[in-house]
């Protein structure tokens, strides 16, 4: 095992591991900021880098010191400091809301080579969830670049850190070819798990579209889920899944519930739930598997 893997923050800086906590905070709510910019401007096929962020309503832009995230929005009261026009609380929810799912990511993945791969992950899926909830599409400028970025990854750090990050790889059929190079085995592993997360996806969708003539599936959720399978392997891929389709089915009744026609093709982007079981697949997993395993399946 890579020894960079076994170090801790404290071992390698000496400085104490609450500092590693506070910067991974303000690291997050940094990144949320840019991903609000990712969030509007994305589905509106508008740069990401200029112009420069400005009111929506009025235009203005917006100063620096305006611009600091979460302090800016509450500073400001929640207004534009020009015309007044009140901003979205999205923007401090999205915020916090990274800032807070960074700091956890790194409790549980650790000062480690593959802590940089987990944050842009779940930055893109933050990123996902909200444009599909406010647009219910999932742009192909993310999806496409979260599957490439996964083959590499699945490819260069098992050559340079082992396969420890990748636990597929300890599991059939994948653990049969053990005695073959790992790089080879982990494209392996994340082309199979593109295949259970897009495939079958995609399968479901065409089944419904068959039988019911509505369209179930969207081509983005395939294609989100084509990056998210090559990533996590197909066991997290399935609970990922899983996960979405629990969720989205209890939210799905709550909505038909309150819908007055009961209308039951009411659409729900099912990204929502996907990204969310994504992040949840990432950091708990595998401890999930191992309690379900453990407490249903008979030994």
């Amino acid at each position: 095992m890579n020894l960079f893997f076994l170090a801790s923050f404290e071992s390698i800086t000496g400085l104490p591991e609450f500092v590693a906590y506070i910067f991974i905070f303000v690291f997050g709510a940094v990144v949320g900021s840019f991903l609000n910019v990712v969030i509007h401007r994305v589905p509106r096929e508008q740069s990401i880098v200029f112009p420069n962020s400005a009111c929506p309503a009025c235009k203005t832009p917006i100063k620096p010191y305006d611009n600091i995230p979460l302090l800016g929005w509450l500073m400001l009261g929640g207004r534009c400091r020009s015309c007044k026009a009140p901003i979205s609380p999205r923007y401090p929810a999205v915020e916090l809301l990274t800032a807070v799912i960074f700091t956890l990511t790194y409790r549980q993945i650790g000062f480690t080579a593959f802590l940089p791969v987990a944050l842009a992950f779940v930055a893109s899926m933050i990123a996902l969830i909200f444009i599909d909830a406010e647009h219910m599409i999932l742009p192909n400028v993310i999806t496409y670049p979260l599957f490439v970025l996964a083959l590499l990854v699945r490819i260069i750090y098992p050559l340079a850190f082992g396969a420890e990050y990748f636990a597929d790889l300890t599991h059939a059929p994948l653990v049969y070819f053990s005695d073959y190079p790992v790089w080879p085995v982990s494209l392996a592993g994340a082309l199979l798990g593109a295949l259970v997360g897009g495939g079958f996806l995609w399968l479901v969708g065409e089944i419904w579209k068959r039988l019911r003539g509505v369209e179930a599936m969207g081509l983005g959720d395939v294609k989100m889920m084509f990056g998210v399978g090559a990533l996590l392997g197909w066991r997290l891929t399935f609970l990922t899944i899983f996960l979405g389709a629990f969720a989205g089915a209890l939210i799905g009744i709550f909505v038909i519930y309150r819908q007055k026609d009961k209308d039951l093709q009411a659409q729900i982007p099912f990204g929502i739930f996907l990204g969310t079981g994504a992040i949840l697949a990432l950091l708990f997993g595998e401890r999930l598997i191992g309690w379900y395993m453990s407490t249903f399946v008979p030994v």
